[in-house]
């Protein structure tokens, strides 16, 4: 495979937008995504042979047309990319020697086996996954993510249960809530955290809602299915614990109080053999942090997100970032991120003179900072209170599965090492983040607990280090990881 000029990590809104910006205007792009089928989670297809629902909304066929169309653009399918390197962070030596000058050695894997590709450029858009909530019994077989459940039925037409729980407090509850009921499930209740007051849009929120029609028509479509089904949607409610032996046979929840804990007296008990958790969503910056780039802390876009400028260029010159890895904004505005990095992309490239590149992202910066307030307005409605949610876990909870780290282990190390402070710290105290999935499912929570024992603020305590390869890939990968483009 010839070196390409881009390549984009992710198939999803943001890249898909790029990679049609990229390829009409004579950039050779190499598109890598682990999935199957381009569209990620929002616009995802079904695999070869399958025959879902329904396929992708309107507005994701465009993209994926636009996309397709777009000439000079590869696709690396079910591929993952596992390092960037080149870019002297972090454990370059995985690269051999150094690429080139000008370009970057970007490390996948998949059914080719191993391929070092080395790009102009590279736009990382890898998206985003559920926030990981630990709680009592949120490791038994049954508790889902509310994304992982919209998987199994957009992308297979299978109901991964009988009876239902959503719990969280994200709007994508209530969506993924109406597409079970219009697959036949049998939703108990839908628990929204926020109080319904809470939720209710001042003037400012109302003038940003006036250009996002089709996301609020989405909210509403999805209360007028729950409502006719007849199912429940209670406000001001947070799951408490989980449980079932060996697996999930019942959900407690609670109604909270004035200071967003637990309301005591208020628990109720529902049988139910699936809880769908959705209490937001945490950017993928891994790939990011490992490739050097700057990152800061912006609870409610997420978590942690990527420093860019206004070409969406980040502190790595060549390396730029597009949709959730900003912040998390939803599938609109991350494909005009995409567009918008793209052409800045073309620029920094010499494809687009200076002039044409700030002609065409003119109007592509109006409608980002016109979806830019609407998105801020939700984001401070549905923002995840992170230390109330941190209360619910008790000294047996567990917060590294991989591990079997639980929370009174992290307890024990904190008051027995004061000194201890930082989330690198404590993984080499207590193994927590030390398993395959490297921290994704535990870092949020494990960070939570070391900011209100220490009083430390989430900059302070910081993530654990990003190396490569940031996703778990057989060994005989990181042998062939010298080897010269292409290979596998």
């Amino acid at each position: 495979m010839s070196a390409p000029d881009v390549v984009v990590v992710g198939a999803g809104p943001a890249g898909l937008a790029a990679a049609a910006i990229l390829g009409r205007h004579g950039a050779t792009v190499t598109v890598v995504d682990e999935q199957e089928q381009p569209g990620g989670q929002i616009y995802r297809q079904p695999p070869a042979g399958f025959t879902p629902p329904a396929g992708p909304p309107a507005a994701g066929r465009v993209l994926l047309a636009e996309a397709a169309a777009a000439p000079g653009v590869r696709w690396l399918a079910d591929t993952t990319v596992w390092g960037v390197l080149g870019t002297r962070a972090g454990l370059d030596g995985y690269a051999g020697e150094q690429p080139p000058p000008g370009r970057y050695r970007v490390a996948t894997h998949g059914p080719a086996g191993v391929r070092l590709l080395e790009p102009r450029a590279v736009l990382l858009t890898a998206g985003a996954y559920d926030l990981p909530v630990p709680f009592p019994g949120w490791t038994l077989p049954g508790v889902l993510t509310a994304g992982g459940v919209q998987t199994f039925v957009k992308a297979q037409g299978l109901l991964p249960g009988d009876r239902f729980v959503l719990a969280g407090g994200h709007p994508l509850l209530l969506v993924v809530a109406a597409q079970l009921v219009r697959a036949g499930a049998r939703v108990v209740e839908v628990a929204m955290l926020q109080r319904r007051r809470d939720l209710l849009p001042g003037p400012a929120g109302l003038a940003a809602a006036a250009g996002a029609a089709g996301k609020l028509a989405e909210g509403v479509g999805a209360l007028r299915v729950l409502r006719r089904a007849g199912v429940p949607v209670r406000f001001g409610t947070v799951v408490r614990r989980a449980d079932g032996d060996p697996e999930l046979s019942a959900v407690t929840l609670a109604a909270i109080g004035p200071a967003g804990r637990p309301e005591p007296g208020t628990d109720r008990v529902l049988p139910c053999d699936v809880l769908a958790l959705g209490y937001g969503f945490v950017p993928s910056v891994e790939l990011a942090r490992q490739a050097g780039c700057a990152v800061g802390w912006d609870s409610p876009a997420g978590g942690w997100v990527v420093r860019h400028d206004e070409w969406l260029r980040t502190s790595v010159p060549g390396i730029a970032v597009a949709g959730e890895l900003t912040g998390v904004a939803g599938a609109e505005q991350a494909a005009v991120e995409g567009r918008l990095a793209a052409l800045g992309v073309l620029r920094d490239l010499g494809l687009l003179d200076a002039h044409r590149a700030a002609t065409l992202a003119g109007p592509v910066r109006r409608e980002l900072r016109r979806r830019r307030r609407f998105v801020t307005r939700v984001l401070d409605r549905f923002a995840p209170d992170r230390a109330a949610l941190g209360s619910l876990v008790t000294d047996d909870t567990v917060l590294c599965r991989c591990e079997e780290v639980r929370a009174g282990d992290v307890r024990r190390a904190l008051r027995a090492n004061p000194h201890l402070g930082t989330a690198n710290a404590v993984k080499l105290m207590t193994r927590a983040g030390m398993g395959l999935c490297q921290g994704r499912s535990c870092q949020p929570g494990l960070c939570q607990l070391i900011s209100a024992l220490t009083g430390r603020d989430p900059e302070q305590v910081g993530a654990f280090t990003a190396q490569a390869p940031v996703k778990p890939v057989p060994l005989r990968a990181l042998a062939l990881g010298d080897g010269p483009p292409g290979t596998h």
